[in-house]
């Protein structure tokens, strides 16, 4: 079992590699200001539209960077990869381990602000009440001390199991084949 756990650990690794790439990426062209702003983009039904400066630069994401909505797909399905990873890593350990328990209640906080930074799931809700600088901010600090969890907990793992190329390998084609199924 704590092969298994270490396994789901290194998986959880990869995924928060692909996270924080595609994330960076999307940093570059995010604006996280909650000012309205009147859409006058390239989709055509919602022109004319107030909305968020943060919703208004998601869809500028989605239909005007080149690359953009498949960077902004693989960016939420790792996420939700990373989540549920999290929940089955928990599980493993049965719960004794802090770092477990850490690690799952930052992966929940790291979605949850990233959909209040993006201001479209989260709008007219009472957690919508938040700005969204302060919904991104969060998601930064979250996805930060995610990865700080991940780290310590995988060396802490590879100090009692060392990591052989097969474990590896193996680690890296089930996320891929995960990634393929989901």
């Amino acid at each position: 079992m704590e092969r298994a756990r270490q396994l789901v650990g290194e998986m959880l690794i990869y995924c928060f590699a692909v996270v924080l790439l595609t994330g960076g990426f999307l940093a570059f062209f995010y604006n996280p200001g909650s000012h309205l702003v009147v859409y006058d983009g390239s989709y055509a039904p919602l022109q004319g539209v107030p909305m968020s400066a943060a919703y208004n630069s998601a869809l500028e994401i989605n239909f005007e960077v080149r690359g953009g909505l498949l960077v902004r797909q693989l960016h939420h399905t790792f996420s939700v990869l990373l989540v549920t990873g999290a929940v089955v890593w928990t599980l493993l350990g049965k719960f004794r381990y802090v770092f477990a328990l850490l690690g799952l209640g930052l992966a929940v906080l790291c979605g949850l602000s990233g959909y209040g930074a993006v201001d479209d799931l989260l709008s007219g809700t009472v957690l919508g009440r938040l700005p969204t600088p302060w919904w991104y901010g969060l998601h930064l600090l979250a996805a930060l001390g995610l990865g700080a969890v991940l780290v310590i907990s995988s060396r802490r793992e590879a100090a009692r199991h060392p990591r052989t190329l097969r474990f590896v390998a193996l680690s890296l084609g089930l996320t891929v084949l995960v990634v393929f199924f989901l």
